[in-house]
């Protein structure tokens, strides 16, 4: 799957994009025709520890699914994000499985 990683306000090191398409590639395995996904990173100006923005787009035919969520590190929120894609691919295939 293609995924476009951009981090609004920094430089994100080569350790979180490999992070970041390698948990984004296993959600292939829940919802086999994602066509690619958009994955915004930022980071919050406010003085709490859950500063760390992640918004994950997942374009799919016909649709897209945008998930975001706010956690203290880039990986718990890209693991939380995918988590709650994964759910919503299965909804999304198990209503196509529906009318076919």
């Amino acid at each position: 799957m293609r995924v476009k990683t951009q981090s609004v306000n920094f430089n994100a090191d080569g350790k979180l994009v490999d992070f970041i398409q390698k948990r984004m590639d296993k959600l292939d395995n829940y919802y086999d025709r994602i066509v690619s996904s958009d994955v915004y990173l930022k980071v919050e100006n406010t003085s709490a520890k859950e500063n760390k923005m992640v918004e994950v787009k997942v374009h799919v035919p016909g649709d897209e699914f945008i998930v975001k969520k706010q956690c203290k590190t880039f990986e718990e929120g890209i693991d939380t994000a995918a988590g709650s894609l994964e759910r919503v691919l299965l909804k999304r295939k198990e209503k196509l499985r529906a009318y076919i």
